[in-house]
Order: C-alpha cells, then structure tokens, then sequence
C-alpha cells in the first residue's frame, strides 16, 4: 500500500504526540525536542513507553486523544509497535527516530530528528500506509481477544512442550496441519522480523500479501507461504495441545487452548508512516542485513 499525500502548511499544527522509550538516552532526547516544540508554539503530548507486565508483555494505555497533528516515537522498533498499538484506529501519522542500531520501522536517526521535525511541522513529507492485521481470539461464542498487529502474530510452544499441531484454514478451505515449534503470521512490514529469522522470505511493504511461516517444522517439505491480503486464516490447536502462547507484536501474550479459534484478516486501519526523503527501502534493507554492495 503505497499512497502518499503531502501535509499542507497552511494548517500549522497545534498538537503533537512524542512517545518515548524508557531509557535515560531517549529520555534526555525527549526532553530537548520537546523544548524545541514549545518554543515553536506546538503543545505536545508525551507517552512513555509502558514498563514490561509480570507476565513479559506491556501494560495496555489508553487512546490518545482526538486532533493529534502526528507523533513521533524516539526509541527501537519495539517501542514503535508500542507505540503504533497506543494509537491504535486512530488516523494519525507516526514518524520513528531511531536510538542505537539501524531499525525498520524508525524512519530517521537521532541526529537528523530536528532538521527533520521542521519540515514535519511545515507539512513537507509525504505518507505511506502500512497494512496490519486484525486478530480475533474465540472461544466457542466467547471472544477472548481482538487485537490489531503491524509486523505479525506468533504461536509458540512452551520450552518443555511437545511440536504443536495447528490446524490452519484459508477462507475456510483446510490448508495443512502445521506440525511445528510453532507459527507466524505477518504483514510485509513484519516479514523482516521473527518471520525472517524463521526462514520466512522478504516481502516489500507495498506487496499486498499475508505471509505464514511455520516455526522448526517437523516436516521439510512444509514451507513458507505468502497469501493474498484479501483472505480470512483460521487456526486452531489439535486435541490435547497445552502450554501453547500467542503474542501479538510480542507486546501481548495469551494462553492458548485446543478450544479456541484464531482468526486473521487484513485490518481495515492502516498505520499511516511519515516518509522523509533520502531513506530508501532498499538501502535500510541492505544495511540492516548487512548485504555487500560488491559483486560475488
């Protein structure tokens, strides 16, 4: 999903959101540019990104309010699905600024946010939409979870489990049963993350498709697929599967049991990225994965 619209000046923005990893360093970066901010007339709105529950998964925030110009997130391509599940449906733009290492999902190094924010604030950057995924977790009539995800939903089994069998139906057609450690879900956006490092393919983010990486399949022949956008995944756990858990963006965890029921479809909220210019797809992938530019 490509798309690209131009912010106007005309509208000076009132409002901004800067949501802000916990750690000294972005901490000290936050409180900078959030001078910065006000001494250009702009009120801001600062998030800090919520501390791990017992469990291991972040404590769910509330909406951000309505009327945001745009927010931008300082930190990891963690605190950016932290971030990007604090917006939630709502239609705001969202530009990472990276800390540390090259990240996916950050659009902009710390060094350039500055530089960067002035042609925000003035409305010169175009969007890009991200697809995501809306996730419904049932159990018979009983909904346990709906959850909306940008890089992907993971079904992994305990350290002291056996392989899990997960059942997986494309449309309601049966496709196979996954006899695996477990299964990932995920949108381009999130097929460089877990799905990769479980041998998923790269797939461009303007590519509509939904893929399915099985996780250590028992079987060889079992592989990575990439399905279209438009198609409803069901899955669920053979009997007497157990200590199986589902994460959502690995920000939310939940137990799963062979009565429940996975669904998967394309979410009809996109997240809307910030693009600035002189960050070429290919050239953060290259970097990232540490690709030669030479000849073999």
């Amino acid at each position: 999903m490509s798309a690209a619209r131009r912010g106007s000046s005309d509208e000076r923005p009132r409002r901004v959101g800067v949501y802000v990893k916990k750690d000294p360093r972005a901490a000290a970066t936050a409180d900078e540019f959030e001078a910065w901010l006000h001494a250009r007339g702009v009120e801001v709105l600062r998030r800090q990104s919520p501390s791990p529950s017992p469990r291991g998964f972040e404590r769910r925030q509330g909406a951000p309010p309505r009327g945001l110009f745009c927010v931008f997130v300082l930190g990891g391509d963690g605190t950016f699905l932290s971030a990007v599940r604090w917006i939630g449906d709502r239609d705001v733009p969202v530009l990472g600024v990276k800390l540390g290492e090259v990240g996916f999902l950050a659009e902009i190094a710390a060094e350039e946010l500055f530089q960067a924010a002035d042609k925000v604030l003035a409305g010169e950057f175009t969007l890009t939409q991200r697809m995501r995924l809306d996730v419904r977790v049932n159990r018979g009539r009983k909904l346990l979870a709906r959850e909306t995800v940008l890089n992907d939903i993971v079904i992994n089994k305990g350290a002291l489990a056996r392989l899990a069998n997960i059942d997986t139906l494309i449309d309601g057609h049966f496709l196979t049963t996954f006899r695996a450690d477990g299964l990932i879900v995920s949108t381009p956006t999130g097929s460089t993350a877990y799905s990769l490092a479980a041998g998923g393919p790269v797939v461009h983010p303007h590519v509509p498709g939904i893929i399915i990486t099985p996780i250590c399949p028992f079987t060889l022949t079992i592989r990575p697929l990439v399905v279209p956008d438009g198609v409803e995944i069901a899955i669920r756990l053979q009997k007497g599967s157990s200590d199986i858990l589902l994460t959502f963006d690995g920000q939310k965890g939940l137990d799963l049991t062979d009565r429940d029921v996975i669904t998967v479809r394309q979410s009809a909220h996109p997240v809307n990225l910030i693009n600035v210019p002189g960050r070429p797809y290919f050239d953060v992938l290259k970097s990232k994965l540490r690709w030669s530019g030479g000849r073999v």
